[in-house]
């Protein structure tokens, strides 16, 4: 072997290595992330899941005339409750923040609150179902749907149960 400094590392070594430097082409270390497509797919998850839970919420409210809000069984305070029963004459009052009204069903009146405007072809003596929760003998509500149309009424007819009497007249 020989001590000359040119010859170390070349091929003609006697190991047989080839220890020069090798040129490789530039790659980045870091891998690019999709991060739109992560971003997107976290609004739709989410999305999906304020869809879902909207519905399972709206699907467990249990459904109570006012008569028998403290009669039939699930019908109880503070439980979410869909109320059905008809806007008294007379007891609609609205601040603009706020609507205060009663709501009847064969002879039972139960106050309700709602927060807003309830608008549409919401007003006296029209039957309503009131979503929310009864709280300390008030109903407070959050969404209020309307009688349609006379249409629906004869489309379903055990769907819509009448009151026995009351105040209004039952053309409205």
């Amino acid at each position: 072997m020989t001590d000359d400094p040119q010859r170390i590392g070349s091929s003609d070594d006697e190991s047989g290595l080839d220890l020069s430097p090798r040129s490789t082409p530039a790659v980045s270390s870091r891998k690019r992330r999709p991060w739109g497509a992560i971003a997107v797919l976290v609004v739709v998850v989410g999305a999906g899941f304020v869809v879902i839970t909207k519905f399972l919420t709206s699907a467990v409210d249990y459904y109570c005339n006012v008569d028998e809000i403290g009669q039939k069984d699930g019908c109880d305070d503070g439980r979410r409750l869909r109320v059905q029963g008809i806007v008294d004459a007379g007891s609609v009052a609205d601040d603009g923040t706020t609507t205060v009204f009663d709501v009847s069903f064969n002879g039972e009146t139960i106050p309700v609150r709602y927060d807003g405007d309830p608008g549409g072809i919401f007003k006296e003596c029209i039957p309503v179902v009131v979503h929310g929760v009864l709280k300390d003998g008030t109903f407070l509500g959050d969404r209020i749907e309307v009688k349609h149309s006379n249409e629906y009424e004869a489309e379903n007819p055990d769907r819509v149960d009448e009151p026995e009497d009351g105040e209004c007249s039952q053309s409205a």
